[in-house]
């Protein structure tokens, strides 16, 4: 569920025929697209490559028709489990893990890669609003100020900024041409 960033209402109500094996035009990597049936209607998400193995284990070892569960029994049971076995139900503030935690993982790890951040509220079928207040406020630390802090160029500016075509144009008169302000220099007097 960390690779899909799913609900765990969504995971729940998955059925294999919601899942397609595709090969990401951006990326050239094999991921899932997953139509989503959940607190906001049906809504799709793109899940990160690792999680096309484990989605082929599961078919493979449940056997599954196409209106099969992908997750046919509790896994919050499950999941609760495991992580009292290994000793990781609190996190070091003392909050009680869920398998929420799964998707609250998956948000941080990609905002803290540089992922845009209405990207992933769009794919997460959730706002910027509440990425802002529940997840992004965890890793303020560890965000990069230059990339924060961006600033567009004025728009006099943009032109020059833009790469230029194989061909050079034809040059404007010299009162034409504007100078960005990092090339102005002084003059000496005469």
């Amino acid at each position: 569920m960390a690779n899909t960033r799913l609900r765990p209402d969504e995971a729940k109500r998955l059925e294999y025929r919601d899942v397609t094996v595709v090969k990401d035009r951006e990326t050239d990597e094999r991921i899932l697209e997953i139509e989503v049936r959940g607190k906001r209607g049906v809504g799709y998400c793109k899940s990160m490559p690792s999680a096309v193995a484990p989605f082929f284990r599961l078919r493979k070892r449940n056997k599954a028709q196409s209106t099969d569960r992908i997750f046919p029994n509790d896994q919050h049971v499950l999941f609760n489990n495991i992580l009292e076995e290994e000793g990781l139900k609190f996190d070091r503030e003392g909050q009680r893990r869920t398998a929420y935690s799964l998707r609250h993982t998956y948000i941080c790890l990609r905002l803290m890669e540089g992922a845009d951040i209405y990207q992933i509220a769009k794919d997460c079928r959730t706002s910027v609003e509440m990425i802002e207040k529940f997840y992004a406020s965890h890793i303020k630390n560890q965000l990069s100020a230059a990339a924060i802090n961006v600033k567009r160029l004025p728009r006099n500016l943009e032109a020059q900024a833009e790469p230029r075509p194989a061909a050079k144009p034809p040059r404007a008169p010299a009162k034409a041409r504007i100078k960005a302000p990092s090339t102005y220099s002084r003059r000496k007097p005469h």
